[in-house]
């Protein structure tokens, strides 16, 4: 009944603020200029559109640690939070310039790998950290850097999947329903998971083909942390795998469509990430969305069942 009652109140509030924060967004016309190498569809409205929809997380996951404080929770909800704060910043100075660029590339990675190597430190000075109960990890020799690469690339990866609407916030529910087949469903692992869909299921009600609002770098870099901080924390870095199927697929095209340009001359996709590809091939943006959701469904749940 607690955890009922829990989901209900983060829906509600989620809901409500979500509806207010775009309200005062689009007062003081808080939206995100777009890229002028982008895919060049439904520019206008966009560009209209409130761009920092992850504001809201923030201030619900700020709840969520006061409503149930403990130390386990205070380092859970610091990864996310933290990175939404480097999204955030990326945000602000992208409104502030009214510029599609915002942090320089180079600087964001830095603050983003910093806080994963503090955060994973903390971990494995808790003996939470392992890449999987029951395998040999030498001791952390190599959980810790696989678990700093995994956490660092799963922020990034969330964030480059965050292109066409609803599509991050969709995959990041169902990577939370598989989830309940990764780590055990109990204590605060249940807390957190309910915070987290609610949450999230609150700013995909606005975030829906045509979106309302976007979660910008901010909600990007919160989910992404999530994320990650459910697999690391629970001693299953390898779930990253299953859990971030589909946002592993779309860094990957990223990094392909990066490597066969400068080291071939050639792209392998008409524009990267994926789902950009299937645009420009005429896809209609609700289609792709929700294939991509099916796909990481099935992908998800088939590396899952293998896994354990």
């Amino acid at each position: 009944m607690k955890l009922f009652l829990t989901g209900i109140i983060f829906f509600v509030l989620s809901i409500v603020l979500q509806f207010i924060w775009i309200k005062i967004q689009n007062r003081i016309h808080i939206t995100q200029q777009q890229k002028w190498y982008g895919v060049n569809i439904d520019n206008e409205i966009k560009a209209a559109t409130p761009s920092m929809g992850g504001v809201v997380f923030l201030l619900l996951a700020l709840l969520a640690m006061i409503i149930d404080f403990s130390f386990d929770s205070f380092i859970f909800w610091s990864l996310p939070v933290l990175s939404g704060l480097i999204g955030f910043i990326d945000d602000w100075m992208k409104f502030r310039s009214h510029t599609s660029e915002g942090f320089r590339s180079l600087a964001k990675l830095k603050c983003q790998l910093i806080l994963c190597a503090v955060w994973v430190l903390a971990i494995f000075f808790m003996n939470k950290l392992a890449l999987w109960p029951g395998l040999w990890d030498m001791n952390g020799v190599l959980a810790i850097p696989l678990a700093f690469l995994m956490t660092a690339g799963t922020i990034n990866a969330v964030n480059i999947t965050d292109g066409l609407d609803g599509l991050a916030g969709g995959s990041f529910i169902i990577s939370l329903g598989v989830f309940l087949l990764l780590i055990p469903v109990e204590g605060l692992n249940a807390k957190i998971l309910i915070e987290l869909f609610f949450m999230t299921a609150g700013f995909l009600f606005f975030n829906i083909r045509p979106a309302k609002t976007f979660m910008g770098d901010t909600g990007s870099h919160f989910l992404g942390g999530a994320l990650a901080a459910l697999c690391v924390m629970n001693g299953r870095t390898l779930a990253i795998i299953p859990a971030g199927f589909i946002f592993i697929i779309e860094m990957l095209s990223s990094a392909i469509q990066i490597f066969t340009i400068r080291k071939l001359n050639k792209k392998v996709f008409l524009m990267a990430p994926l789902h950009h590809h299937y645009q420009l091939k005429g896809l209609d943006e609700t289609a792709v969305t929700i294939r991509f959701w099916l796909v990481h469904a099935v992908g998800s749940v088939i590396i899952a069942l293998i896994l354990i």
